[in-house]
């Protein structure tokens, strides 16, 4: 679009001066003055993504000026701001379903009104139509460090929930967006399962292990993992199904299928098993499980770790330095750097099991 500008200077005689520029294009792509950027985050498996236009400051009064106080405001420049969810949201505790919304505001010194249209292909804010909302939120204006460029933050991420911050010049403004996650992740998995990952014990064990993990539905953990068994039955998969059976208080089931689970191990499964039950202070439960790993294959270099643990805890620390020296010798290069702290602890006649 070209930009004619005439000026008539009058004086004796009359002159007329031409000068020429360029405005912004809508038909090429050349440069802007307010450009465009996209941020994107993830919220559990919902990703919210916002695209907008950057206006600058260039040295002028923002807001009540640029921005006019209560009035509809596209929320950045040029094209429509829009927001992006993959699933349902919360908006400040507000339901709105899974879409594309124009995002539109109404600022006033005080409080600001945050507007998601069901229109996201318009121009601006100048055919809002206030008929066309999905929601609108009130929130408060902060005070901020100084933004140029019209700025959208995601703040305070956390599992759950996120803050959309809209900075420029000297103010933020914030609104929180939530998610379900469990019940997001639950109702995908269906369709996650409808693909390669379905061939697999792992996908299916993926699955039961996240609901296990959340205590969310453990029943359809417990049938996910039913199909991971049936798939290929492994060590992982049956002391899954166990630690289910627990949280579901079925200890004498749970108790069955950990045998099976123990009785697939390998010595390093066995011994993995054994440190994670340190880890939870169950130290006879894991010297248990050390014993079972030697029994499994005493060559094992993980083996000669779990004994060497053993010895060390009965203050037999001669032999736990000749169980834990054979388990260095035995393990890959990439690993005996981890051997030596507990070398030299052994060597000091310190127990290897006390913060190791």
């Amino acid at each position: 679009m070209r930009k004619v500008c005439f000026v008539a200077l009058v004086a004796i005689t009359t002159s007329l001066a031409v000068c020429a520029g360029w405005a912004q294009s809508t038909l090429l792509d050349l440069p802007r003055d307010s450009q465009h950027s996209v941020v994107t985050q993830r919220v559990g498996i919902t990703d919210i993504t916002i695209s907008y236009h950057r206006p600058l400051v260039k040295g002028r009064t923002v807001w009540g000026k640029v921005v006019p106080y209560g009035e509809v405001w596209r929320a950045g420049a040029n094209e429509n701001t829009t927001i992006r969810f993959t699933d349902a949201v919360n908006i400040e505790g507000k339901p709105l379903e899974k879409g594309i919304y124009g995002l539109h505001m109404i600022p006033n010194e005080n409080e600001w009104t945050v507007i998601f249209s069901k229109v996201h292909t318009a121009w601006g804010s100048f055919t809002y139509n206030e008929s066309e909302d999905a929601l609108r939120v009130t929130v408060k204006p902060q005070a901020s460090e100084f933004h140029e460029a019209l700025t959208y933050d995601f703040d305070d991420v956390k599992k759950d929930s996120a803050v959309v911050t809209l900075r420029w010049e000297k103010l933020a403004v914030p609104f929180k967006i939530s998610a379900d996650v469990n019940s997001i992740v639950k109702a995908s998995l269906p369709n996650q399962l409808q693909g390669l990952a379905q061939y697999t014990w792992e996908g299916w064990d993926d699955a039961a292990n996240y609901l296990l993990a959340q205590k969310y539905d453990l029943d359809e953990a417990l049938k996910y993992e039913e199909t991971s068994i049936r798939t290929e039955p492994r060590f992982d998969n049956y002391l899954t199904k166990s630690q289910i059976l627990d949280a579901l208080g079925r200890k004498d089931d749970a108790a069955t299928a950990k045998n099976q689970a123990l009785a697939r191990a390998t010595a390093a499964q066995l011994y993995t098993y054994g440190r994670q039950m340190q880890q939870e202070g169950k130290q006879d439960q894991a010297f248990d499980l050390f014993r079972q790993a030697q029994k499994k294959d005493p060559n094992d270099w993980l083996a000669h770790d779990g004994i060497a643990r053993i010895y060390s805890a009965q203050g037999d620390f001669d032999n736990a330095l000749k169980e834990y020296k054979l388990a260095r010798e035995g393990a890959p290069d990439n690993q005996k750097i981890f051997f030596d702290a507990g070398l030299k602890k052994l060597e000091a006649r310190q127990d290897i099991n006390k913060n190791n």
